[in-house]
Parts: C-alpha cells; sequence; structure tokens
C-alpha cells in the first residue's frame, strides 16, 4: 500500500499537511497534497463543462439477455429499446437508461410488484417480417432484470469533498451518470465507448474507409463538483454502399485506377494473398442482401466471416433435399436473380450462408474498428488536427449536438449543464530548467523559450567519436548519384565538426544496391569491402532510403541493433538531398547519443533532486504496446528504461515479450534487475563515484488505466523492490511510481492570443492541480511543450506511491525537467524523456526477428482471428523463442534514438 503521509524528504519538500481529505477516506495512490505555488499564475480555458448531478435516489439493475451474453451491444440496446417501448411500456415510465451490457439504471423503482426484485421478459425482436420459406419462425429472446442497489447521489457528493473513500458505491454512481449522458446519441448514432459520431463532416480517404467527425463526453469527478468533459474525435467509418465497390477501393494502389470486377474475379487471377487481405479487412463488416425479390422485406444485416476461393458459379454447395448446385444457379432459381458477374467471389456470412459479393450493400454509419492502414495516417492526422481556437469553437458548437436539454433521459433523472461557457480554470506556467552544453560552446547553457532552444554555436556535452563509417544507398543511383552523395557527405561531415562529433572520413566507402536484394549480405559486403580499403570495420552505416522502404529499415536495424552491434543511420533520400545544415544538424542529435556520447544536462540547480550526490537516483520509464486492434495470436511488447549517468541524461533499455494485451509487465523484476545493475556498474566504471547503488528510484509508468492502478501498486511495485533485493541492497531505495496518461480529452486554452504560443496553445510549462484534478488523490496536468499542429494535449500524472515525500511542486518541476532531455530535439517533449524512449522501444521489438521469419515479422496490419486458446498459447512461446537480444555493444548505447 501507498504510504498516506509521505515523509519528508527531498522531492521539493515537505509534504504539506492533508487539511482537506478527512482522516478516514482510503485512496488507491498518493494522498493530494497541497496545490502548487511555482511558476506564474495563468487563467485558462478548458473543455469541462460543470453539471447539476441528480438529487434523487438512482435504481441500479442487472441486466442477463439470453440465450446469449455475448451479442454485441448494438443489438443488446436493440433488445432493451424494444422491451421499454413496446414490450412493456407501462413499466418503464420514464424510460430507464442501459450501457448495453449489464448495467440498467432507473430514475424510479420499476413496477415489478410489491417485493419483487427481478421479472423476465420472453419476446421477439422483429427485424424482418417472417419469412415464408423459413419454418423456425421469429427468435425469442429472453431480458431478465434484478435489482441490485440504490445509489443514493449524497455518496458522490460526500466524495467531491474529500469525506468519502473512492468505493465502488462512488465508481457505480459515476458510471450511472455517464450512461444518463450517453443514452440518447447512443440510440441515435453511431457510437464507440464514450464517443459517438455524424455525418454532417466527413472525408474519404480511399482505402475502403470515410473519416466521420464525432463527439467525446465523459462524467469526471473534480474537487468540490462532477463536470462533463467535452471533446471532438474523429471515427474510422467502412465506406457505405456496394460491397464492390468497398473491395475495390480498398485493393486499388496509390493513384491507378480501381481494379475492375473482372479482375476481382478467382478465374480471372485474382492473387490469394489479395483475397486474405481482403478478408481480414472485411472480416465482422455487416451486409444488407439485395436480391430483388418482390416477397423479402428488409432483412437484418448479415456478418461477414470470410471470402470464397472460388466464383459463385464455381461454388458449390447442398441443400436440405441433398441437391448440389452453385450459388450463382440457386440465386437464379430461389430469387429469379441472374448474377451480373457470376465469376466474382462470394462472402460467408454469420449463418453460415454463401451470398454472392455483388448483392451486398454496406450499411451506412459502419465502425472500423481495425488500425487504419500507415499509409493513410496522414489523412487521418489532416482530418483530426484542429488549431486551438477552431477545436474550442467546435466543442462549443457540439452543444447542440449533444442537446443535454433535450434528452428525455437527462431531463428524467434531474442532471443539467450549469453553463454551456467552457470553464475558466486557474494554471501556472512553470519555468524551464537551464541546459548546459559541453566545453568549447559560445554559450554553454541556455534557457528553453516556449518549448525549445538551438544549438547555434554548441558542443555537445559530451560528444562521441566516429570509427569509420560506410554509406550505403537503397535509391536508385539515377536519383542519388555522385554529386548528391559527394553532398551529404559534406553536409553531415559538417555537421559532426560543428558540435564537437570526431572521426568522421570525407572519404567513406560508399555502395548502391538494391532493396529487392538480401539488405543483411549487402551490409556484410559494404562492412568488408570498409575492411579491404582501410583495414578496420565501420562504426557507423548511414543508409538512404527510398520512399516506401520500411522493409529495408527493419532490416538494417536487425543487422545493427541484434546481429553486430554497429551503429545504423538511416535517412529519406528525398530529405537527405541537398539538405541544409539544419537537417544534419538534427541527424547529429540521434548519431551522438547512438555512438555512446551525450547531447546536453540540465544544470544542477534546475534539479536539485536529481543531481545530490549523497542520494544518487536512477529514473525509470516502463511501457507496454499491444497489437493492433483486430490483430490475434500477437504478442504484446513491453519496455524498462533507465537513466544510467548522473545528471539523468543517458539512458539503457531493454524489451521483453509478453502475453496478447496484457497490461502488467511480466518480465519487470528480471527488467529493472538489468537497468539499475546496469546504471551501477556506470557510476562505478566511468563515473568513479563512491555510491553505487541509487537511493532513490522514480518510475514513470506509461499506457495504464486507472482501473488497473490498484494492479500496478499490489503487482509491479514488489517487483522493483525484489530487482534491488537481487542486487545485494540491504537499504532499498526509496521509490515513487508516477503513472503518465496520453490517452485523455482534456485541453487547455489560452484565454487570448498573447497568452498563449505563435502556434495558439498554452505555453509549455502550463500546470494544472487543481478544478479539474481529482478530489482525494495526487494528480496534475502539465503541458510540456511547445505547440506545432492542432491542439497540444497536457500529459496527466498520477502518483500512485510516494516514499520520497513529494509537494505538488517537487513533481511537476521534476517532470518537467525530464521533457527537456530528449535527446533526438531541441525542443521539450510531451512526457519525460524516459516514458518517450520507452514508448519507441516497445515500437521497435519487431526489429529483433530474423528477416525472412515467415510469420514472425511483427504485422501490424492484423491479422485472422485465431480463437483457439491452446494455438494462441503456441503462436505466443513462438514469437517468444525467436524473439532475438541486442547485441552486447549495442545494449550499452542509445540505439533507439
Amino acid at each position: 500500500m501507498p504510504p498516506r503521509i509521505a515523509p519528508r524528504g527531498a522531492g521539493g519538500g515537505p509534504r504539506a499537511a492533508q487539511a482537506r481529505v478527512a482522516d478516514h477516506v482510503t485512496t488507491i495512490g498518493v494522498r493530494r497534497p497541497e496545490p502548487g505555488k511555482a511558476g506564474t499564475p495563468m487563467e485558462v480555458i478548458t473543455n469541462h463543462f460543470r453539471v447539476k448531478i441528480p438529487d434523487t435516489i438512482i435504481h441500479h439493475y442487472d441486466v442477463v439477455i439470453s440465450p446469449s451474453q455475448d451479442f454485441p451491444i448494438r443489438l443488446n440496446m436493440e433488445l432493451v429499446t424494444r422491451l421499454q417501448t413496446v414490450v412493456a411500456k407501462e413499466i418503464f415510465t420514464p424510460r430507464a437508461v442501459y450501457d448495453g451490457r449489464k448495467n440498467l439504471f432507473a430514475a424510479r423503482e420499476l413496477p415489478f410488484g410489491p417485493g419483487v426484485k427481478s421479472r423476465e421478459f420472453e419476446f421477439p425482436l422483429n427485424v424482418r417480417p417472417s419469412d415464408a420459406k423459413d419454418p423456425r419462425g421469429p427468435k425469442l429472446f429472453k431480458i431478465t432484470l434484478t435489482k441490485v442497489a440504490e445509489i443514493n447521489p449524497e455518496v458522490l457528493i460526500r466524495f467531491l469533498q474529500g469525506k468519502q473513500s473512492h468505493d465502488n458505491m462512488v465508481l457505480t454512481a459515476i458510471t450511472a451518470l455517464n450512461v444518463i449522458i450517453r443514452m440518447e446519441p447512443t440510440l441515435k448514432y453511431p457510437f464507440n465507448v464514450r464517443s459517438f459520431f455524424t455525418d454532417k463532416e466527413t472525408k474519404s480517404i480511399g482505402g475502403g474507409i470515410d473519416l466521420w467527425r464525432g463527439y467525446f463526453q465523459s462524467v469526471r469527478p473534480a474537487r468540490d463538483t462532477m463536470l462533463i468533459n467535452i471533446d471532438i474525435s474523429t471515427g474510422a467509418m467502412f465506406k457505405p454502399g456496394p460491397l464492390l465497390n468497398l473491395c475495390a477501393d480498398f485493393l486499388r494502389k496509390g493513384n491507378r485506377p480501381p481494379p475492375t470486377p473482372a479482375q476481382l474475379a478467382p478465374r480471372a487471377g485474382f492473387p490469394d494473398r489479395e483475397r486474405l487481405r481482403l478478408q481480414r479487412f472485411l472480416f465482422g463488416v455487416r451486409v444488407t442482401v439485395v436480391t430483388d425479390s418482390a416477397e423479402s422485406g428488409p432483412r437484418a444485416p448479415r456478418v461477414i466471416k470470410k471470402i470464397s476461393e472460388a466464383g459463385a458459379n464455381d461454388l458449390m454447395f447442398e441443400l436440405r433435399e441433398g441437391r448440389r448446385l452453385s450459388v450463382a444457379s440457386y440465386y437464379r432459381e430461389t430469387y429469379n436473380k441472374s448474377l451480373k458477374y457470376p465469376d466474382l467471389p462470394c462472402v460467408l456470412v454469420g449463418s453460415g450462408a454463401w451470398i454472392p459479393l455483388e448483392i451486398c450493400v454496406v450499411p451506412k454509419g459502419q465502425i472500423m474498428r481495425k488500425q487504419v492502414p500507415s499509409e493513410l495516417t496522414k489523412d487521418v492526422l489532416d482530418f483530426a488536427t484542429k488549431q486551438p481556437q477552431e477545436r474550442l469553437n467546435s466543442i462549443r458548437n457540439g452543444l447542440s449536438v449533444l442537446a443535454y436539454e433535450k434528452s428525455e433521459y437527462v431531463k428524467h433523472f434531474g442532471m443539467k449543464l450549469e453553463s454551456e461557457d467552457p470553464m475558466k480554470i486557474k494554471s501556472r506556467v512553470l519555468a524551464p530548467p537551464t541546459l548546459k552544453y559541453g566545453p568549447g560552446s559560445r554559450q554553454p547553457t541556455i534557457m528553453p523559450r516556449d518549448g525549445s532552444w538551438n544549438m547555434v554555436d554548441k558542443k555537445f556535452y559530451q560528444p562521441a567519436k566516429v570509427e569509420g563509417w560506410i554509406i550505403v544507398i537503397y535509391e536508385n543511383q539515377g536519383r542519388f548519384g555522385d554529386a548528391k552523395v559527394r553532398g551529404l557527405i559534406d553536409g553531415l561531415v559538417r555537421g559532426c565538426e560543428e558540435v564537437g562529433i570526431s572521426g568522421m572520413d570525407r572519404n567513406p566507402v560508399v555502395r548502391w544496391e538494391n532493396g529487392q536484394g538480401n539488405v543483411i549480405e549487402q551490409l556484410k559486403a559494404a562492412g568488408l569491402a570498409m575492411k579491404t580499403a582501410q583495414n578496420r570495420f565501420p562504426g557507423l552505416i548511414v543508409a538512404i532510403l527510398p520512399d516506401g522502404g520500411n522493409d529495408i529499415y527493419t532490416k538494417i536495424k536487425h543487422f545493427g541493433d541484434v546481429m553486430t552491434g554497429v551503429t545504423t543511420q538511416c535517412l529519406k533520400s528525398a530529405k537527405a538531398a541537398g539538405a541544409r545544415p539544419q537537417y544534419f544538424a538534427n541527424v547529429c542529435l540521434k548519431l551522438n547519443v547512438k555512438l555512446g556520447g551525450i547531447n546536453t544536462i540540465p544544470d544542477a540547480r534546475s534539479v536539485p533532486f536529481l543531481s545530490d550526490v549523497n542520494n544518487p537516483t536512477v529514473v525509470i520509464g516502463a511501457d507496454v504496446i499491444h497489437p493492433a486492434p483486430g490483430s490475434q495470436g500477437r504478442p504484446s511488447f513491453t519496455s524498462v528504461v533507465a537513466s544510467v549517468d548522473s545528471s539523468t541524461s543517458k539512458y539503457i533499455a531493454t524489451t521483453r515479450v509478453q502475453t496478447s494485451r496484457q497490461e502488467i509487465i511480466e518480465d519487470l523484476q528480471e527488467m529493472c534487475k538489468y537497468v539499475i545493475d546496469m546504471s551501477c556498474k556506470y557510476r562505478k566504471n566511468v563515473e568513479k563515484k563512491s555510491i553505487i547503488f541509487p537511493k532513490r528510484i522514480i518510475f514513470y509508468r506509461d499506457g495504464v488505466s486507472e482501473g488497473q492502478f490498484r494492479t500496478v501498486l499490489d503487482e509491479e511495485i514488489p517487483k522493483i523492490k525484489a530487482a534491488c533485493r537481487e542486487l545485494g541492497m540491504k537499504d532499498l531505495p526509496k521509490i515513487t511510481v508516477v503513472v503518465v496518461g496520453k490517452r485523455h480529452h482534456v485541453r487547455f486554452f489560452p484565454m487570448a492570443p498573447s497568452q498563449g504560443d505563435k502556434s495558439g496553445n498554452c505555453r509549455a510549462g502550463t500546470v494544472v492541480d487543481t478544478d479539474v484534478s481529482h478530489p482525494t488523490e495526487f494528480d496534475f496536468y502539465l503541458l510540456s511543450h511547445g505547440g506545432l499542429l492542432g491542439t497540444s494535449r497536457p500529459a496527466h500524472y498520477s502518483v500512485l506511491y510516494d516514499e520520497n515525500g513529494f509537494s505538488s511542486d517537487g513533481m511537476q518541476q521534476l517532470s518537467f525537467a525530464l521533457c527537456h532531455v530528449y535527446a533526438r530535439a531541441t525542443r521539450s517533449v510531451s512526457i519525460p524523456a524516459p516514458v518517450y524512449y520507452a514508448d519507441i522501444v516497445c515500437s521497435r521489438a519487431k526489429n529483433h526477428y530474423a528477416p525472412g521469419q515467415h510469420g514472425f515479422e511483427f504485422d501490424d496490419s492484423g491479422t485472422a482471428a485465431m480463437s483457439d486458446p491452446a494455438q494462441q498459447q503456441k503462436t505466443l512461446q513462438e514469437f517468444k523463442s525467436r524473439f532475438m537480444p541486442l547485441h552486447t555493444s549495442t545494449a550499452l548505447k542509445m540505439y533507439f534514438s
């Protein structure tokens, strides 16, 4: 359990008295300290609205739907809507709200009868008229409602005032309020968890995908009040209309015309790999069937499972009477429907029927729950990105779509927005840390401004030395010839000299290679060419890649990071050709740390907590990355990154494979032991320090939802401590655990343009720890980076465990300082550098698989469903066994920069 009252410590001073949170209140994380005082006070606008909550009892019912509890939420909502509006209308007056799964909330007790707490309802869901050819008749459903609790809003009020623990009663009350505000839009629009989407603003981006503008809404507790957080969001939808058009749009290559129906026919040589790719994309899509039959009314959508290998003319099946015929013949005989394209494939739907592709229609508003292909990501970002003032206006306009004042559900429960104006709240702008560069710099220290600074006339704090280098070019020699190579060499050598990197030969070995060939063997041959020419192997390989050279990139990284330990730096040919000095300066930022150098460090006076020589500190970042939505049988990857030097600017990393979609890090003990041991060795062997073991550990954890905070406390903290014991520490270091959240919809906007930066966003260093923060726990929002495109998102920090006694100011200033030591840029970043590095390390875990291991390149595009648990476990073990560790030389460097 985290300490409820932290001891005095060096984390910014003693913990302030907990006057506001009652003594008997328990928290999951650390209890809230007094708000911070450092920085310049500034009022900002936020996308929150105060809401009046119900003042009467809310009645909570458990919902069981038979014959299956695994129906899609959409179908469950249809069933409960029919129950309330047709089957038992007199009982549901006013109507209750339903979350689509297990929870139903009513503004009054449902009149089941005196003393009756449970009732069953059985009825058909008439989606279409009964088909005379179907003797089974309409399907019957049974819904059982059981009263489980009464929610008194007084519990919620006490929680907001800091007089009530965050228990199940509070959690259920907040859930009920969210279900109330979402009920109306859920019935009217396509929805995805907490967002719903309308077709008032759309964009087709190709690949069979349309984008729809949506609105996010969530009821959140804050200090002394409940708030609704409202934001705009983006939904990817399957392109509506004939399924044939959707397929052609998905299969279209670049700017070429889409394939014709004839080209999609198996008889015409439609490639099986393309069929499987299309099958993965269409898996789960609902379609309606058009037969032009006079007796067929509106039919329930069917769900696509597979695409046939044969066309409708060749795909045979057996009728009940035993006769065999083709799908095309069946539709001609049964529905008098002659197919226009009888050679096209069919789709297998959930009922087991094969339906000709050409008579399927995709209904409007179907959310695509798979990952958008990487080549379309820019289109999604262009659509989703809005400048701050434009986003704020959209949020204001969204209130007319949300229309809380018109929702019968919101009215019946007594909820109401207190104002339609976004809240104005208090913030502070923290001073940035002073950064220190190396000897020979004209300006050895610098103070960032609006989250950025420049390196003009500055040398790296610790410049690296290059032990020979070569250039391997995977671009056509006609497009990247000798003149461009000479420009590249001159620009890169000059850039290295200006920042202090030494050893860059002006006449490196240069080779042109074909990216379709064996990249690994080509790199080996290039290294041998240098050995022949200079009697040494290269310490650096610079590779020039063409557009779309991702496969080549992965193979080069595998060669360098895993096989040989040689530092590799890939450059895109379009950017490297004729690049300006600023481009090469940015490349040098990466090169220096990859080669073992240090770019810049925070001045000791800016981070006294980190620079205390008597209390060495290790800062750790940890993350987990999961396979793409829709992928099954693919593992998750974990990473742990830790500082090794006294200035917390040099980091070491380790990564592992683990069970798919599991958030808690399985191998955390082993991973922490490794990185802490590496830090101890660096302090001893490189820095020659007398105190080897860390006295303090700051553990920043990425990617954990609020519902998993308790699990982190119970499972991950003991593993960190166990790792320290294994290393022989008698006095365990004091540990602070902070969860860094990025996936939220909280935004801040300056009150006036003069109060923002040049992008229109709030200034770097803007921190909010009142008004929209947790009622009882230690959390804050910090916007640590300068704006570039769109509206900046602050990071949300939740302090779960703290043995170092941090004050609000101490934790906020430390976190802000760590956002300035990210080696790849002369800008502060949105989250502390070790967390950012951990995210990068996870994403590069696919480079640990040997190229050419069929099926074991980490496929982000999704795979066919793999429902067998035994097969999933076998696949996971294969992924683990084929995962190769870093080369021992790479493991000592910041290869992930």
